[in-house]
């Protein structure tokens, strides 16, 4: 009976703790969040080679013209229609934000467009048009079909083909004034206070620390998993209901843990001080 009962917990605290996961694997099975986290954390401290990308005006721009300060890079699509648009938005926000605190022109951001040939200089220049972005120090570049796998593969940006256009990681990359990338931000709206942390320690000249700590780790994972739409405000929102349910099966794991523990010492305890029986 025991353990029948034991059999049966076990197989509940299986299903709570791997629901969540299966359901987020049978909605996105075009890219792989797992591996595009590992491919992304992998490029910070890579030194970005410099290649030739094409601005707005159909003219030639080296990435390391962009040298000499920070550099957020963003990679977008301009067929997009949710995703590419909201979060461009939310980083024109941030950078606002960034620039009251440490100044104009104190670095610079640039959005490539990696769907050639649909994401043409002249689409990238719509593009900025329609979000109405036209700031001295934010580049809207196309990258040459040769270059976008080799560049996006460098910054570790994962993508993946859909019958809607594509599934992509929603990144910003910060890279140092040498060209190094220094840090992923991730999800709808790259955190300011993140960004902000980060540009003031380059601006003063003090290198980052390369592991951001387990904390750090866990919520950028979340952050990639969890990004979805919201259309009722034109924007993509972090859920945090998966990494609710996954807390709420740990905590059922370890609330039927202790339960069991409890139930076995008081067995123990019934049995130590049970009356001894008649001797024969």
């Amino acid at each position: 009976m025991a353990r029948s009962i034991r059999s049966s917990l076990r197989g509940v605290v299986a299903a709570c703790v791997l629901a969540p996961l299966l359901a987020f694997a049978q909605t996105s099975e075009s890219l792989d969040a797992a591996a595009a986290m590992r491919e992304s954390q992998a490029a910070v401290g890579r030194k970005v080679t410099d290649r030739t990308l094409l601005d707005r005006e159909g003219r030639p721009v080296a990435l390391a013209s962009l040298r000499g300060k920070p550099l957020l890079v963003s990679f977008i699509y301009t067929g997009c229609f949710q995703a590419c648009p909201a979060t461009t938005r939310a980083l024109a926000e941030s950078v606002r934000a960034l620039e009251a605190r440490f100044g104009e022109r104190s670095f610079n951001v640039v959005s490539i467009g990696f769907n050639q040939p649909a994401d043409s200089p002249q689409a990238m220049k719509a593009f900025a048009a329609q979000q109405g972005l036209a700031r001295a120090n934010w580049e809207f570049l196309s990258a040459p079909a040769a270059v976008v796998e080799p560049l996006t593969r460098e910054f570790g940006f994962r993508y993946a083909p859909t019958p809607a256009g594509f599934d992509h990681v929603l990144q910003v990359s910060l890279l140092d004034a040498e060209g190094r990338i220094v840090r992923q931000v991730y999800g709808d709206r790259p955190a300011v206070d993140v960004l902000g942390t980060a540009l003031q320690q380059l601006l003063a000249g003090r290198p980052l620390a390369t592991d951001e700590g387990l904390v750090a780790r866990v919520l950028d994972r979340i952050r990639i998993l969890c990004t979805v739409y919201d259309p009722a405000t034109d924007s993509y929102r972090v859920d945090y209901s998966l990494a609710w349910e996954i807390a709420g099966g740990v905590s059922f794991i370890l609330f039927m843990a202790l339960y069991m523990l409890n139930e076995w010492r008081v067995r123990q305890r019934e049995r130590r001080h049970a009356p001894l029986g008649p001797r024969a």
